[in-house]
C-alpha cells in the first residue's frame, strides 16, 4: 500500500468525518488541494458533465475516467477517491477498471451495484444488479488490486428494494471485503443515523445540493459516526452558475466591465496552475 493511500485509510475512520470535495477535472482538483483538503474525490457525474456536456447517465467510459485520474494525479499531491461507477460490466470488466485506475493513481475507487450503464444516484428509475452478482463483484476487484487500492462499495438500492434491502447488501458487501461503504440517497435523516449503527465499517455520506438526501452539517454526521462526507459536485455547480452568469453579463453589456468581481485575476489563474513551476522547469531544462 502507498503512502497516500495508508494516509486516505487512517483518516477515513467511523467518526472522522472527513470532508472531500469533488473535481470534474484537475484544475478543480488543485483549487481543492489549495483550500487545504485531505482529499479529492473524482466525480464521474462532474466528468459527464464537463467532458461531455450530457448528463450522468452511464456515457463516459472506464479509459475517458482512467485518464482523468492520471490528470488529478499528475495535478495534486493528495490521495484520489475516484468514481469507478459499476467497474464499467462483469467481475472481469471490474479486475480492468481497478488495474487502470490504481495504475493512473487513484487511491480508492468507488463501485456501485447498479446496472450498467447506470444513472445519478438520485436519478429516478435506477435498477440494480442481484447481491450476489456485486458480491462477486467487489471480490474480483479486492482481488485485483496490487497496490492496496481501498475499494468503495456502494448501493443504490434504498430508492428500489427499500432501506432494510440497502442496510442487508451493505453487510454482505463489507463481508466481501470492501474496505468502506456507502449506501446512497437515503431519504430522511433517522435513516442516516441508523446506517453506522446496522453496518460495521466506515461510511461515506454523499452530500448532494437539490438531492434526496438531508443536508447535514459535517459535525452531526461525525457524531453519527460517518467517516467521510463527499460533496462530489458542489464545485462543479458553483463554476456552472458562474460561467452563465459572466455569459449573460458579457451578452448584455458587451463587455466585462461590472463583472470583475467575478472573475479571478489573469495573475491568480496562472499560480493556480503553476505557471511559475512550469516556468522553472522550462528555465532548467533550457540549453546553456
Amino acid at each position: 500500500m502507498n503512502e497516500l493511500t495508508r494516509k486516505l485509510k487512517s483518516r477515513l475512520v467511523p467518526g472522522a468525518g472527513l470532508l472531500i470535495p469533488g473535481a470534474a477535472n484537475a484544475l478543480a482538483a488543485r483549487v481543492i488541494a489549495g483550500a487545504g483538503f485531505e482529499a479529492v474525490y473524482l466525480t464521474g457525474a462532474g466528468v459527464a458533465n464537463s467532458h461531455l456536456g450530457a448528463p450522468d447517465i452511464g456515457l463516459t467510459s472506464v479509459t475517458e475516467l482512467a485518464q482523468h485520474v492520471a490528470a488529478l494525479r499528475e495535478a495534486v499531491e493528495i490521495p484520489i477517491v475516484a468514481d469507478g461507477d459499476t467497474g464499467f460490466g462483469n467481475a472481469l470488466n471490474m479486475r480492468r477498471t481497478v488495474r487502470l485506475y490504481e495504475r493512473a493513481g487513484a487511491n480508492a475507487i468507488q463501485i456501485e451495484d447498479q446496472l450498467f450503464p447506470k444513472r445519478c444516484g438520485h436519478f429516478e428509475g435506477k435498477s440494480v444488479v442481484p447481491k450476489d452478482e456485486m458480491v462477486q463483484k467487489i471480490k474480483a476487484a479486492v482481488d485485483a488490486r496490487q497496490d492496496g487500492l481501498l475499494v468503495l462499495a456502494r448501493t443504490d438500492a434504498r430508492a428500489v428494494e427499500g432501506f432494510a434491502a440497502a442496510v442487508e447488501r451493505m453487510n454482505a458487501y463489507r463481508e466481501a471485503g470492501a474496505d468502506l461503504l456507502f449506501l446512497e440517497a437515503p431519504v430522511s435523516e433517522a435513516e442516516l443515523a441508523a446506517i453506522p449503527k446496522e453496518v460495521p465499517g466506515p461510511h461515506i455520506y454523499n452530500m448532494v445540493f437539490g438531492g434526496k438526501t438531508p443536508m447535514l452539517p459535517r459535525e452531526r454526521l461525525a457524531a453519527m459516526g460517518f467517516a467521510g462526507i463527499l460533496y462530489a459536485n458542489a464545485l462543479l455547480q458553483a463554476s456552472m452558475i458562474a460561467m452563465k452568469n459572466v455569459a449573460a453579463h458579457l451578452k448584455e453589456k458587451g463587455s466585462l466591465a461590472g463583472a470583475e468581481a467575478s472573475l479571478i485575476s489573469f495573475a491568480g489563474r496562472q499560480e493556480l496552475v503553476d505557471h511559475a513551476g512550469y516556468q522553472a522547469l522550462e528555465k532548467r531544462y533550457a540549453g546553456s
